[in-house]
């Protein structure tokens, strides 16, 4: 299969890493009334794209150039996502995702699987992410336009299911936001560990709340 095919089928709405189980945050911001309709979520769209260029790519950017550190990457990850709900987010999907790429591509994934659960490792979304695409052979560029792309698109399906927007809004957003898109991935691709940040603290605090929530749709 050519890379691109690869990158397309990573990207597809039906692949089974169960990121669609999770807002990221949005439900609990909705509910705690910090989003309100499509200007609230356009404001959240970006704080979380510009928490992921900040928080995730440089973790991904180092697993993919140096995948022999992923021990020492997850184990950052695990400092720096204090907060209980996305920590356990993070893990979840790291855990899925790698799972579901090793089924699906054995020769390529299932190594890299083998040897994470042969380290203990937490299984932390962002560096796995990194050292799975890499094992794949696909860019780094690519990679990390995926994990935004996903990002956002996540966000929003939420969106959609919870009632802010309809999904013909929702693409709408979407595609308003393709500069904000490229102005992340421009200010972060270059980002390593050490520049790991917190660049959404009132939208973490919203999300930590999500287990109190009365009522939930989702995960996270």
């Amino acid at each position: 299969m050519g890379l691109a095919w690869r990158v397309l089928q990573l990207g597809d709405s039906a692949f089974p890493t169960g990121g669609f189980a999770h807002s990221g945050g949005l439900e609990a911001a909705v509910q705690q009334g910090e989003v309100r309709e499509r200007e609230g979520l356009a404001r959240f769209a970006r704080e979380l794209l510009w928490q992921t260029g900040h928080g995730a790519l440089p973790l991904l950017g180092a697993a993919w150039r140096e995948p022999a550190t992923l021990e020492a990457l997850d184990a950052r990850a695990e400092s720096f996502l204090t907060n209980h709900v996305a920590n356990r987010a993070s893990r979840t999907q790291g855990r899925a995702f790698l799972d579901t790429c090793a089924r699906i591509f054995p020769g390529q994934v299932g190594p890299l699987r083998e040897k994470a659960r042969a380290a203990g490792l937490r299984f932390h979304h962002a560096p796995l992410f990194g050292a799975v695409l890499r094992a794949l052979e696909v860019e780094l560029s690519d990679a990390q336009q995926l994990l935004l792309s996903l990002t956002l698109r996540g966000a929003l399906s939420a969106a959609v299911r919870i009632g802010i927007v309809g999904t013909h809004e929702s693409h709408q957003l979407q595609h308003q936001c393709a500069p904000l898109l490229d102005e992340v991935l421009e200010a972060c691709a270059g980002l390593g560990p050490e520049s790991l940040a917190q660049t959404a603290p009132l939208l973490d605090l919203f999300g930590a709340t999500h287990d109190r929530l009365y009522s939930r749709l989702f995960l996270s």
